[in-house]
């Protein structure tokens, strides 16, 4: 039965070499997760908002409510 010594593991230095390499994957992760959010959130976001003002009318919309009723000091048009 022979048996054959492990070699000793390295603890010296151990930590700050783990810990560069899970740096860098965090860094990558964080900006990978930032370019998403940004090109499938907010870029889509801010061209619906202007698609939205660029063809609205604030006085046919506030006609539109006033006739509907939703105002309560303002009646509707002709009365």
């Amino acid at each position: 039965m022979s048996a054959t010594l492990l070699p000793k593991p390295l603890m010296r230095g151990l930590l700050a070499k783990r810990l560069r390499k899970h740096m860098v994957i965090a860094f990558i992760f964080a900006a990978g997760c930032a370019a998403s959010y940004k090109f499938g959130v907010a870029e889509p976001r801010k061209k619906a908002y202007a698609d939205f003002y660029r063809n609205y009318d604030a006085m046919k919309d506030f006609e539109q409510m006033r006739d509907a009723g939703i105002f309560q000091s303002v009646g509707p048009k002709g009365k």
